[in-house]
Formats: C-alpha cells, structure tokens, sequence
C-alpha cells in the first residue's frame, strides 16, 4: 500500500494535471449527496408520520420533529464547507 501512494505521489501525469476534482466540486457533491441522503430518509419517515398522526393528533409534533430532522444532515454538510 505505501508503494503505491508513493508511485501515485510521483507520477509526472497526476503531479501535472492536478486533481480530478478541484475543491469547489467536491464541496458540491457532498452537499449534493447529503441532500440526496436526506430526501430518501425523508419519504420513508414522512410516510409513517402521515399514517401516525391520521392514527392520533397527539402525534403531530413528533411527525414533524422525525420528518425535519433528516434535514438537519444537509445544515451539517453545508457549515462544514464553510468552515474548512
């Protein structure tokens, strides 16, 4: 494993183009997939929120709180760009 870090921090191709992706797009799409991750969390758990709460009212704020709360995923991801 080290020999290959070592031949891929030598390479005069990678050492001349640069990276892949620059830091601007990687920024991007973890956001991007932070969001994605969010809004799959979302339909499963908005679902259920909607099938509790026609069950009991009392379950109004929580249903909020569980549905709000994959959202919170995509908040981190996107202080976390601005602050590295």
């Amino acid at each position: 494993m080290i020999e290959l870090a070592q031949a891929l921090s030598t390479d005069p191709v990678l050492l001349e183009n640069g990276p892949a992706i620059e830091n601007a797009g990687m920024a991007a799409l973890a956001v991007g997939l932070a969001a994605f991750g969010a809004g799959y969390a979302e339909r499963g758990i908005g679902a259920a929120a909607v099938g509790a709460i026609a069950e009991d009212r009392g379950m109004l704020g929580p249903g909020i709180v569980l549905t709000v709360l994959p959202e919170t995923l995509v908040i981190f991801a996107i202080v976390v760009i601005f602050l590295v």
